[in-house]
């Protein structure tokens, strides 16, 4: 492997299991500065975006999980959560972070998958 392979390379951390996340609900992982929101769905898929609303910086993590989508608690902008992008005629970008369920563990890539915008 070059050294280039090496720094591409995801670093995964543990940052709970499923069960310490409820359905519809959230919780929040602290990256240097950066907040991140790790969400469940009703049906028990894992996405995590940056937690800060591309309109006005509000809390994510703080939003109604509805339809793989988050809506904004403050002026209820909805983000998919599965792309970060504001859904219907708002426009901008949350930033995703991939995640990986194995067993019951959940795995979190600090490295984000799509950019804010």
């Amino acid at each position: 492997m070059n050294a280039h392979a090496i720094l591409m390379e995801a670093v995964w951390v543990m940052i709970g299991t499923i069960g310490d996340i409820p359905r519809q609900g959230s919780r929040r992982v602290q990256n240097g500065s950066m907040r991140i929101a790790v969400f469940r769905t009703l049906d028990d898929r894992i996405f995590a975006i940056e937690d800060r609303c591309p309109h006005k910086n509000g809390p994510l993590s703080e939003g109604i999980v509805h339809d793989g989508c988050v809506t904004c608690p403050l002026h209820n902008w909805v983000i998919s959560l599965e792309t970060g992008e504001a859904q219907g005629a708002d426009q901008g970008r949350t930033p995703t972070f991939p995640v990986r369920l194995e067993n019951q563990n959940i795995y979190l890539s600090l490295t984000p998958t799509t950019p804010a915008r």
